[in-house]
C-alpha cells in the first residue's frame, strides 16, 4: 500500500473525501502511478497532483481510475460533483493561471474549473473594444465569492455555543443573532439533540445541509446533525461528539441497508434524504 503524504489542512472537507476515496481505490488495485498513467490518458505527474490534493481531477479522470480498477464510478462521481462545487469557490483566485504547459497529457477542465486556461492579457483585443484586464476581473470575481460565502454562513447555521462551549440548537429562545461558532471538540464532550420538523424535513438544529459528504474521520456540526438524526431513527452512533468514528459508520451502514442504499458508511446526499425523513 502506498505511503501517502498528508493532505493540505486547507483542503475543503468535500474535496478531501473525494481524494481519500480515490487513494483507497488506487491502493486496492495495486497499481503504481506509472502503471496508472500507462492505462489512462493522464500522466504520472497529473495523478500525483490529483491524489495529493494539489489539483481537482477532471470528471473524466475519475471515470478512468474507476475503469482501470474495475470499480463502479457512480459513487465517485457523486463525490466529485460536490467536491467540484467546493473547489470552484476556493480556486477562484487561480482562474487566471494557465494550465501546466509541461504536461500535455493533463487536458484542461471543459467546465472552466481548476484546469481552465484564460487568454493572456497581451492577446489581440476585439475590434473597436477596450482590452480586457483579466487580472482585475479575477480579483473582482474572487471578492464576490468571498462575500457570498460569508453571507451564506450567517444564513445556514442558526446555532450558538453556550458558556461551557456546548453547541445548542438555534431556537427562538437564547439565540444570539449572527453567532456562528467554529466547531471545536474537547475530549469527552458530547452534544444535546433537540429534534424538530420543518419544511426541509427533520432537523436537530445543528446544520441544514443535504449534500455534505461525511466519511471516516470527518468532524464538525454536520456530523453532530447526522448523529442526532441517526439516534432519532433508532441507529445508535455512539456519543454525539461531532466525529465520524467506527460506531457512527456502523450506524450509517445499518441505516443505508434498511433504506436500500449502498452500505459504504459515508453520509452523502442520498443518506441525508433518509435522515431528514
Amino acid at each position: 500500500m502506498s505511503r501517502w503524504k498528508g493532505l493540505p489542512e486547507s483542503l475543503d472537507q468535500r474535496v478531501r473525501q473525494l481524494v481519500v476515496q480515490l487513494r483507497r481505490l488506487k491502493d486496492h488495485s495495486g497499481l503504481s502511478l506509472v502503471s496508472l498513467a500507462a492505462r489512462t490518458s493522464y500522466s504520472k505527474s497529473s495523478w500525483e497532483r490529483y491524489l495529493n490534493g494539489k489539483k481537482l481531477p477532471p470528471r473524466e479522470a475519475v471515470v478512468a481510475l474507476a475503469r482501470v480498477c474495475d470499480a463502479d464510478p457512480t459513487r465517485l462521481l457523486a463525490l466529485h460533483e460536490v467536491a467540484a462545487q467546493a473547489w470552484g469557490a476556493a480556486a477562484a483566485p487561480e482562474a487566471g493561471r494557465a494550465a501546466d504547459p509541461a504536461d500535455p497529457a493533463d487536458p484542461p477542465d471543459p467546465g472552466g474549473g481548476a484546469d481552465a486556461t484564460v487568454a493572456k492579457e497581451g492577446a489581440p483585443r476585439p475590434a473597436g473594444g477596450p482590452r480586457v484586464r483579466t487580472g482585475a476581473l479575477v480579483v473582482l470575481a474572487a471578492l464576490g465569492v468571498v462575500v457570498v460565502a460569508a453571507v451564506a454562513l450567517l444564513i445556514v447555521r442558526p446555532w450558538q455555543q453556550d458558556a461551557a462551549g456546548r453547541g445548542t440548537a438555534g431556537g427562538a429562545a437564547g439565540r444570539t443573532a449572527g453567532a456562528v461558532p467554529a466547531f471545536t471538540h474537547r475530549v469527552g464532550e458530547t452534544f444535546d439533540c433537540r429534534l424538530t420538523r420543518g419544511p426541509g424535513g427533520l432537523s436537530a438544529g445543528r446544520s441544514r445541509t443535504t449534500t455534505a459528504i461525511l466519511g471516516s474521520g470527518a468532524t464538525g456540526w454536520d456530523v453532530v446533525e447526522a448523529q442526532c438524526l441517526l439516534h432519532h431513527h433508532g441507529y445508535d452512533p455512539g456519543p454525539v461528539d461531532g466525529i465520524v468514528g467506527e460506531n457512527t459508520q456502523r450506524a450509517v451502514k445499518r441505516l443505508q441497508a434498511g433504506a436500500g442504499l449502498p452500505t459504504d458508511g459515508i453520509v452523502g446526499p442520498d443518506t441525508w434524504k433518509v435522515l431528514r425523513r
